[in-house]
């Protein structure tokens, strides 16, 4: 049995009406986390609609199970979120799908569980890995990674101004005791940083930034999304929630580039002049009002986009 934690769906009714739901049509959540987008869509569904979701956590699956397993309309498989392609196509769905959604990011019972360790704020075991059954944890990799590695994650993908300076302490102090646990790694890079940002925790950059390499989540996205297309329908609609600039500047960037394809050099303004294009943008990126930060802080920082296939 999984434990319970609170879960609140970001910008679920923006998701719905962006997905455009209709009641007999296929949908796939391709990040279940505990089932608030899931349960909605299926709230929508009649009795002919369809719902595929997709989660890595085993956790997730099992909640899924407990929630939906009984609904013939419902399925879920484990596994990353780039085997979406693959599962669609076993059900012969591909080019059927009405909707795709995918939540990026880590849900709030993977931050509340402290024996996750994706979370700086509660003591527990240095982890962070999506599915725990895969996969080297944080605490493997920072025991064996060159300081010059350690710096490039945290500066790449956590956009970490003091990288070198705790990967340097990282180094250091694992020589005389390994890394083990999220309390050890926070208060380390509380200490390498000689300045805070106002109202974020030292550490947030950092543990965001393992956690995206540890999950090699970036790339994911950006195979996901070019799936994501192939599978829709024509007039099928994705919509794709993201929590930091990273993720949301690889999905601005999928829609711009469907949409209007690969820009010419400006030497050559005629090139491409022909490209059809296979998706749109449906509006402007969404953010969450101040009623709904207000009761969950944590979709302050996210972004919805939806776009839909043309062709």
């Amino acid at each position: 049995m999984t434990a319970e934690y609170t879960h609140q769906p970001v910008l679920l009714a923006e998701v719905l009406t962006g997905l455009s739901i209709k009641p007999d049509g296929v949908y796939v959540d391709g990040t279940f986390g505990r089932g608030g987008h899931a349960g909605a869509i299926l709230a929508v569904l009649g009795p002919q609609g369809r719902l595929l979701a997709m989660d890595r956590d085993p956790e997730a699956v099992q909640s899924a199970e407990q929630q939906f397993g009984a609904d013939p309309r419902f399925e879920i498989e484990q596994g990353a979120f780039t085997m979406l392609s693959e599962v669609v196509a076993q059900r012969r769905l591909q080019g059927r799908v009405n909707g795709l959604l995918l939540d990026l990011g880590v849900s709030s019972p993977q931050l509340d569980d402290a024996s996750r360790g994706f979370s700086f704020s509660a003591d527990g075991p240095l982890d962070m890995r999506m599915d725990p059954s895969s996969g080297s944890s944080a605490s493997e990799w920072l025991e064996t990674a060159s300081e010059g590695d350690i710096a490039r994650v945290l500066k790449t993908y956590g956009e970490e101004r003091f990288s070198r300076r705790i990967a340097r302490s990282i180094v250091e102090v694992r020589h005389a005791s390994p890394l083990r646990t999220t309390r050890q790694l926070a208060e380390l890079i509380a200490a390498a940083v000689p300045v805070r940002e106002k109202h974020k925790h030292p550490a947030t950059r950092s543990f965001q930034a393992i956690r995206i390499y540890i999950n090699n989540e970036l790339d994911e996205i950006t195979a996901v999304l070019g799936q994501g297309c192939e599978m829709l329908a024509p007039h099928g609609r994705m919509a794709v929630i993201s929590f930091h600039s990273l993720e949301d500047r690889i999905v601005k960037r999928f829609i711009r580039d469907e949409y209007r394809g690969a820009q010419p050099p400006q030497e050559f303004p005629l090139a491409g002049m022909d490209y059809v294009p296979r998706m749109r943008p449906v509006g402007k990126a969404i953010r969450a009002g101040e009623k709904e930060v207000s009761s969950n802080p944590r979709a302050r920082s996210a972004v919805l986009r939806v776009a839909e296939r043309l062709q």
